[in-house]
C-alpha cells in the first residue's frame, strides 16, 4: 500500500523517473506489478515465497499448486494422484486501495479415497467433514504471469546486482544512521519539526556518503559490481 504512493510522490518532485524499481518481498502484489508496468518501469521485486521455495520441504509439499502440473490448454492442474483440478468459477476481489483482481477457483471433482488427501487438504477451520472435502485452489492468473516475469528479471545478472545494491544501500543506511550517527529518536514533536530534523539528518548522511565515495574513488558510480568467481 506504500509503494505506489511513493512512486507517484517521487514523480511530483523529481525531474526524471527511475526505470527500475527494486523492492523486497513485502512489496509483492498484483497491484504493484501492474502499476509499475503501466508506468513504463521494470519491477525487481523478490517473491514472498522466494527463500521458502528453495527448501526441500516446500518442493515436496504436494498441497501447493506450485508443485502441481499446470496445463494451459485445458486450464487445469494435476495433483499427486493424477486427478484434474479444473476451473469451476471466477470471482473479483477488491483490495483495501480499491484495486480489483480476478481470481479463478480450481476444484477436484472427487477426492474420496485419495491416498494423499491428508497431505493435500489442510486446515481445520472448515465445517465440511474431512471425508467430503475437495481440493481447491484460488489463483490469479495475472498475478502468476507478472510474478514469473519479475522472477526472470531478478534472477538475471543485472537483477542480482540490483538486489545486492538494494540490501547494501537500504539496510546499510539504517544501520549507519542508528549506530554510527547514534540517531535513535526524534528530539522534537510536530510534523514540521520532525521534517526539519529528518532533512538535516539526510544532509549529514549524504555528506558522509559523498566523502566516503571520494576517498574510495567511487564518485560517478551508482552500483557495486557483482563479484565474479574465479
Amino acid at each position: 500500500m506504500t509503494l505506489i504512493p511513493l512512486l507517484k510522490d517521487m514523480e511530483k518532485h523529481m525531474s526524471f523517473k527511475y526505470k527500475n524499481i527494486v523492492a523486497d518481498a513485502g512489496y509483492e502484489s498484483e497491484e504493484n506489478y501492474v502499476f509499475i508496468e503501466h508506468n513504463n518501469q521494470a519491477g525487481y521485486i523478490k517473491p514472498q515465497n522466494y527463500e521458502l521455495s528453495k527448501t526441500r520441504n516446500y518442493k515436496k509439499d504436494i498441497s501447493r499448486r506450485e508443485n502441481m502440473d499446470y496445463d494451459p490448454q485445458t486450464d487445469s492442474y494435476t495433483c499427486k494422484n493424477r486427478k484434474k483440478l479444473s476451473a469451476v468459477a471466477t470471482r473479483t476481489e477488491r483490495t483495501a486501495t480499491g484495486y480489483l483482481r480476478k481470481v479463478t477457483i480450481y476444484e477436484c471433482k472427487n477426492c474420496r479415497n485419495c491416498p494423499y488427501k491428508k497431505s493435500c487438504i489442510k486446515g481445520n477451520n472448515c465445517k465440511t467433514p474431512f471425508k467430503d472435502r475437495k481440493k481447491r485452489l484460488y489463483v490469479s492468473r495475472k498475478m502468476e504471469e507478472k510474478k514469473a516475469e519479475c522472477l526472470e528479471r531478478i534472477l538475471s545478472d543485472f537483477g542480482t546486482q540490483l538486489r545486492l545494491n538494494r540490501s547494501i544501500q537500504a539496510e546499510g543506511s539504517f544501520a549507519n544512521v542508528k549506530e554510527d550517527m547514534n540517531f535513535r529518536r526524534y528530539l522534537y514533536r510536530g510534523k514540521e519539526n520532525v521534517l526539519a530534523q529528518s532533512t538535516l539528518l539526510a544532509i549529514g548522511f549524504d555528506i558522509n556518503k559523498l566523502h566516503h565515495k571520494i576517498m574510495t574513488g567511487r564518485t560517478g558510480t551508482h552500483l557495486f559490481e557483482l563479484k565474479k568467481a574465479s
